[in-house]
């Protein structure tokens, strides 16, 4: 089952010419990626208390179309690659009122201990690597 994420875009959130300032898409994307998986029951806060911390490694975002104050965006992440060690997540924004899409944007990401050091999940974590695994493999993520 997709995942989406709907936010309302907040006045303070704009630049001077009443549009979202560029910046706040990069926080828009982690907050879909936080809310979706809160939504698969592992949120960052139960990943980190079990010790696993997820960094952003790089972040790519094309602004395709602007949104204003009072607009509303809907956010699907999908995971397109992962391997243990790694992850890289694709977005699909669009506008709620037009449909138009936004921004073409992805993340990668590693996963490490708290001293970020990298890690693998599968050896040292296989619950939460059965957990993206099975999200992969069954297909959830992509329909």
């Amino acid at each position: 089952m997709e995942f989406k994420y709907e936010r309302k875009i907040n006045y303070y959130e704009t630049d001077k010419m009443g549009i979202v300032h560029h910046s706040n898409y990069i926080r828009f994307l982690e907050e879909a990626r936080c809310r979706w998986m809160e939504h698969q029951d592992f949120s960052m806060e139960k990943m980190e208390e079990i010790g696993i911390t997820i960094p952003t490694l790089e972040i790519n975002c094309k602004y395709k179309y602007h949104v204003t104050s009072g607009d509303t965006i809907i956010i699907t992440p999908k995971i397109i690659e992962f391997n243990g060690v790694r992850m890289t997540i694709l977005y699909k924004m669009i506008d709620k009122k037009t449909g138009k899409e936004v921004i073409e944007a992805g993340s990668k990401h590693c996963f490490t201990d708290k001293t970020l050091k990298p890690i693998n999940l599968k050896k040292n974590y296989e619950e939460v690597y059965i957990k993206f695994h099975d999200l992969v493999e069954n297909d959830i993520l992509y329909k």
